[in-house]
């Protein structure tokens, strides 16, 4: 897999721009990927150095559209801890 393929995109919510001012990035990662899969895709993609990655998997929600029901997808996060003076830019510059 390239390095493209395993992140999917940075996840902003208010409780992971908290964690930036600790040095933790979230990404929605693919489901297959591995904590070394993710390691070497963000310092590939950002130029920094990981500390260290803890992955979960989320469950897809239940939802209904009038009388249909179906569930969300279920999808991957990945909390990424960057070197001490490492930073992501493309979040703010936390």
């Amino acid at each position: 897999m390239d390095a493209r393929d395993i992140i999917k995109r940075p996840i902003i919510t208010e409780k992971s721009t908290d964690l930036m001012a600790e040095n933790k990035y979230t990404f929605e990662v693919d489901l297959r990927a591995t904590k070394t899969q993710v390691k070497t895709a963000v310092e590939e993609i950002f130029n920094v150095k990981v500390q260290k990655v803890n992955t979960s998997r989320v469950k897809g929600k239940l939802r209904r559209m009038g009388r249909h029901e179906g569930y969300t997808s279920d999808w991957k996060k990945a909390v990424v801890t960057l070197e001490p003076g490492h930073s992501i830019e493309v979040f703010g510059g936390f």
